[in-house]
């Protein structure tokens, strides 16, 4: 019976011929994600509203200078073709399909197994169990349709470039947004001091004047570094998780291409996944 570690357990002895499967996932909420930023939202309305002023943190003028400018700053940086891209995968910052490469690795143990017993020619029935994982779904009928495993690799390889790319344009817009949001501020302080000097004959207007000074510069400042900072680094974080699981899958797809012994397979997976998570589906 193969062991497997985590929460992985085996639906089938080794030496079964039940199919292998990856399920697709549904969508699941990254509460990290959105438990940290309303934690840090509330920290700062619970000091506002400790002091007592809480309507003086609130201001028409500034939020359209700030948060609708920046906003507005970020779509002229980028094409319309490449938001369209980047939204959903910023979206992902919020709901994410879950991934485990320790499942995808036993997974392709699995197949490797099968490959050397009966010939990649019978893993055609295999497919449609792989439709949870598009990418390794891609390479294994790449493979049962006889392309060269070379040719495989080369194809593999440009589409996790094109897939790093993708994320990267989409870590590139929010640091570019946390880059505007200061920069809106200041323009928002800007215009308040100039509307203050211009209604020193005025007290009523100094004082809504003072506000957008100062309140478009707070505003600046938390959306830099309490919202699209934060979301940047997190999306790289998620870059490099699917980044490993597709490094995963093509080495597994090289190595069932070949039909290499399986426990060369696992040894060589072993050396991507992390020391908690390595696989031990030979011992």
């Amino acid at each position: 019976m193969a062991e497997t570690t985590g929460s992985e357990q085996p639906d089938f002895t080794r030496y079964s011929d039940m199919p292998v499967r990856i399920e697709p996932q549904g969508l699941s909420l990254e509460r990290s994600t959105v438990f940290g930023l309303l934690c840090a939202l509330a920290l700062i309305g619970i000091s506002i509203y400790l002091g007592g002023t809480g309507m003086a943190f609130l201001d028409v003028p500034s939020i359209l200078i700030v948060i609708l400018g920046t906003l507005a700053i970020t779509m002229m940086s980028y094409s319309g073709t490449e938001l369209r891209l980047a939204m959903p995968i910023i979206g992902q910052l919020l709901w994410r399909r879950p991934r485990d490469p320790n499942r995808t690795g036993i997974r392709l143990l699995q197949l490797a197994e099968r490959t050397r017993r009966r010939g990649l020619l019978q893993l055609q029935g295999e497919i449609y169990g792989l439709r949870g994982d598009p990418f390794l779904q891609r390479a294994m009928s790449m493979l049962i349709d006889g392309i060269p495993v070379d040719d495989v690799e080369r194809n593999l390889t440009f589409e996790i470039h094109a897939a790093a790319q993708d994320y990267q344009r989409a870590v590139s817009m929010l640091r570019r947004a946390a880059e505007i949001a200061p920069a809106m501020g200041l323009i928002g302080t800007l215009v308040g001091l100039v509307q203050m000097l211009g209604s020193l004959n005025n007290p009523e207007r100094i004082g809504p004047a003072m506000a957008i000074a100062l309140l478009a510069t707070f505003y600046g400042a938390v959306l830099a570094n309490v919202i699209f900072l934060p979301l940047a680094s997190k999306l790289e974080r998620n870059a490099s998780s699917d980044l490993l699981l597709h490094q995963i899958c093509m080495l597994g797809v090289q190595s069932i291409g070949r039909q290499e012994n399986p426990r060369r397979l696992e040894m060589l997976l072993n050396t991507l996944l992390p020391a908690g998570q390595q696989l031990k589906y030979f011992n």
